[in-house]
């Protein structure tokens, strides 16, 4: 899959194109839906493949309230990647380019810059000046400018339509099961080790102090499966600060079963199962040691029937 980032790096090309625009942030079960009917469509057109995706997210830029990202920039690469999609478009999206209109999006950049012969978008999509873009626009534009829309409806799962925003509730929740259900796979994080305070050592459960670029750190104990070396283990996660050891700044902190040695500056993923507690405060580090090893004991019950492989 070929990257562009920044419309000035665009290159000059006539070949038309099969394309899908969106924010695809967690590339959930409805992002899925949307790639999977453009790599198919673009096969059966015989036209490359193209992804448009903004950033940094547009809310991030105008709204008055940030959002947390569900993935990094590299995680939405990589997840694009997998369905075959031949150029990703990144479009930095700023204040300035928040006053092009719908139409002059539509025209000037999808239709004659990238020569859009197909647009596919999510059914709920919106977009260009004040969000006055939308569904029925595309429609009419279609008709004057040669290209075809393709809506894709959006996907229900469990009564509920699967969304971003929706994710994002139940990661900050920590409502990881439900999340992982909308996601259609397991949420996860990827980062480096870093050097901790050695508590875990103390207590005799070495765990690995993860410095991560991923925003949304949903607080408490997991179950998890960990990555690190090409080799998967199962693992006890957890994201919180400490109280125990009166600590203030948020740490992430994975036990990896069955693995014992220093990895320290090694990159890792950790992918979220179940939600075992809360992060709560105990009278004494033996307290704390005590649950530990009870959460121990859920762990292995539950990774006897799910192999990590």
């Amino acid at each position: 899959m070929k990257i562009i980032r920044g419309l000035d790096n665009i290159p000059s090309f006539s070949t038309q194109t099969v394309l899908a625009i969106g924010n695809f942030d967690g590339i959930h079960l409805g992002h899925q839906k949307i790639l999977h009917f453009l790599h198919q469509r673009a096969k059966q057109l015989h036209f490359p493949s193209s992804v448009v995706i903004f950033s940094p997210h547009p809310q991030n830029v105008l709204g008055k309230d940030k959002i947390s990202m569900i993935q990094t920039t590299d995680q939405k690469i990589e997840s694009i990647k997998k369905f075959q999609i031949d150029t990703l478009f990144i479009i930095h999206f700023d204040l300035h380019f928040a006053q092009v209109s719908a139409t002059d999006f539509v025209v000037d950049i999808l239709i004659n810059t990238l020569h859009a012969k197909e647009i596919v978008v999510g059914d709920n999509f919106f977009f260009g000046k004040n969000r006055e873009g939308n569904i029925d626009m595309l429609h009419i534009l279609c008709l004057s400018h040669g290209f075809r829309i393709s809506p894709i409806p959006s996907v229900l799962k469990n009564g509920e339509i699967v969304s971003s925003s929706k994710i994002r509730q139940y990661l900050e929740a920590g409502a990881i099961e439900k999340a992982n259900i909308l996601l259609g796979r397991p949420y996860r994080i990827s980062g480096h080790v870093i050097k901790g305070r050695s508590k875990g050592r103390t207590l005799g459960f070495p765990t690995a102090n993860i410095h991560t670029s991923n925003e949304l750190l949903p607080s408490g104990v997991y179950l998890t499966r960990t990555e690190v070396k090409g080799k998967r283990f199962p693992s006890l996660t957890n994201i919180g600060t400490n109280p125990t050891f009166q600590q203030d700044k948020t740490h992430i902190e994975t036990y990896l079963i069955g693995l014992d040695q220093d990895l320290y500056g090694e990159e890792l993923e950790i992918c979220f199962l179940k939600k075992l507690r809360n992060e709560i405060r105990f009278d004494s580090p033996e307290e704390l040691k005590q649950q530990i090893e009870l959460d121990l004991q859920h762990a292995k019950s539950y990774f006897i029937n799910k192999p990590c492989e």
